[in-house]
């Protein structure tokens, strides 16, 4: 079918539309702090054959949980059986296409006349799963694979029970599994309404039309960098980790296409390994932010890229390798590609950003029950060629917000006593990295502690003659017992900091 560009990009605006409209519904139908308040969340559209139409401008790495989301349902389900109103529910790093076990998502097909067109997906981060250990993928949580938490519109109650029964605030979980409902319901209906418009089969033209577009601009963005091998290595610490380990990659452009070969040692004990679809969701991103961020978000950008890592490494683990802090280490492999990419396009690429993702989770028991509570933590944003870093940010790959003071103390017994940034943090140069954040909490009740974050060994790297950017720390209060591999406790009354890391500067000073 021959289509013109106005139709095409009518329809893709539409698509845009869907999914930005399904992630609203989400944020605002959701009930827990992390949902509501830091958008921990995202929104996808996806053809029958699993290649993404559009992904909502939410969180990167959420693509990792879509990417083999319904391979890994087919492999589990008859697709003659689906019928309208089945909704799948998964989260499983190894059975079920996720990159961490608190990402639930839930994936529904979107019938037009009497076919399955497209699918509905989104994730939601269920902050619940606290106070664990991360020796391996068991002490992380429920293991969800692909299941129907709905049959033909009628809930499984028995499925839900199941679930919530393995959750430390099932109320919060029902509340925010329905606002994932009504968002896919959302999906499905404009989905719907726009080939009842303009007719299933043009729809999904322009969906394919629209994957060849990304493609070739892809190509074109890659066909501007050099032919040539770049290397760059990087090191990785963390609190679960006794010193850093190494990573690199070599980035061979030829032509109009690109190839990354990572090398990463073994799996670790620890919850910093990241499957492989959680390393192609981050190298994604990396590349069609230096490549063409103007790429439209969909499967096309991916066709000619190759990745490669070793299998059974950090990088590329195998069960029942944990991979609960895995956005730790995706945020070094961003620090990786971009370090390589700057060596063959040095004005396009930033300084180092704080390249942690700081997370820390407080977790108790008061009179209404277990308690949870989860946030994350922004830093400072490399500087660019031709201006400063941002100011205490989220980057790459997580992209949520960082919590109001607010949001925080009406809802937990934790009291803020400190958010501010941090003066010198910023590297410097002739364009000064961003600045890291230092949060400070008191414990207003007896809570378990478990921290991630990285760049605590290691700083932050400047480019064209910037300096590095500062390092992230802890800062222990009065009788605080300083935390075993990223996990402690707190009395009553005392304090606990949080020094996020800064960023790189850019150009000598």
């Amino acid at each position: 079918m021959a289509l013109d560009p106005v139709t095409v990009e009518v329809i893709g605006a539409a698509l845009a539309s869907i999914v930005e409209e399904m992630g609203e519904a989400l944020v605002r139908a959701s009930f827990s702090t992390n949902i509501k308040e830091r958008r921990d969340c995202s929104t996808a559209l996806f053809d029958a054959a699993g290649r993404t139409l559009c992904q909502a401008e939410h969180i990167p790495i959420h693509l990792g949980s879509f990417l083999d989301a319904l391979a890994e349902i087919e492999k589990r389900h008859d697709p003659a059986a689906i019928v309208p109103g089945d909704v799948f529910i998964f989260n499983d790093a190894y059975a079920g296409g996720g990159t961490h076990l608190p990402d639930i998502v839930l994936a529904e097909p979107i019938f037009v006349d009497g076919r399955i067109a497209a699918w509905a997906m989104n994730l939601a981060h269920h902050a619940d799963f606290a106070d664990r250990g991360h020796a391996h993928i068991f002490q992380e949580g429920i293991r969800i694979p692909p299941v129907r938490l709905y049959a033909a519109g009628a809930l499984r109650e028995g499925v839900l029970d199941l679930i919530l029964l393995n959750c430390q605030v099932p109320r919060e979980r029902m509340s925010d599994l329905r606002a994932q409902m009504a968002a896919n319901r959302l999906g499905v209906a404009r989905f719907q309404d726009l080939c009842a418009r303009h007719g299933r089969s043009v729809v999904l033209e322009a969906g394919a039309a629209l994957m060849d577009y990304a493609e070739r601009r892809m190509r074109a963005g890659i066909a501007a960098v050099p032919d040539g091998v770049y290397r760059f290595t990087d090191r990785h610490d963390g609190p679960e980790l006794e010193g850093e380990i190494e990573i690199g990659v070599a980035v061979t452009v030829a032509g109009d296409a690109m190839r990354l070969d990572f090398e990463a040692p073994p799996q670790l004990r620890a919850g910093i390994n990241m499957t492989m679809t959680a390393l192609l969701a981050t190298v994604y991103y990396a590349l069609k932010a230096v490549v063409d961020p103007g790429l439209p978000p969909n499967a096309g950008l991916a066709r000619p890229v190759t990745v490669t890592a070793p299998p059974g490494s950090v990088l590329n683990c195998v069960a029942p390798a944990a991979v609960h802090n895995r956005l730790s280490l995706c945020q070094r492999v961003v620090d990786l590609v971009l370090g390589a990419l700057a060596q063959a396009v040095p004005g396009r690429v930033t300084a180092a950003h704080n390249g942690a993702c700081t997370m820390v989770t407080f977790a108790g028991a008061v009179d209404g029950g277990p308690w949870v509570y989860l946030e994350t933590i922004g830093g400072g944003f490399g500087a660019r060629a031709t201006k400063d870093g941002l100011d205490g940010v989220h980057v790459h790959t997580t992209n949520t917000s960082n919590l109001p003071v607010e949001a925080l103390e009406p809802e937990y017994p934790l009291t803020l006593l400190e958010y501010a940034l941090v003066e010198g943090s910023g590297g410097a140069g002739r364009h000064r990295g961003g600045m890291g954040l230092r949060r400070v909490y008191r414990a207003e009740a007896p809570c378990r502690v478990e921290l991630d974050m990285a760049r605590m060994r290691s700083a932050p790297w400047g480019l064209a003659g910037g300096g590095p950017g500062g390092m992230g720390r802890i800062e222990y209060g009065p009788g605080v017992a300083p935390l075993a591999r990223g996990q402690g406790a707190l009395a009553p009354g005392q304090v606990f900091g949080i020094v996020t890391p800064g960023a790189g500067g850019y150009g000598a000073a």
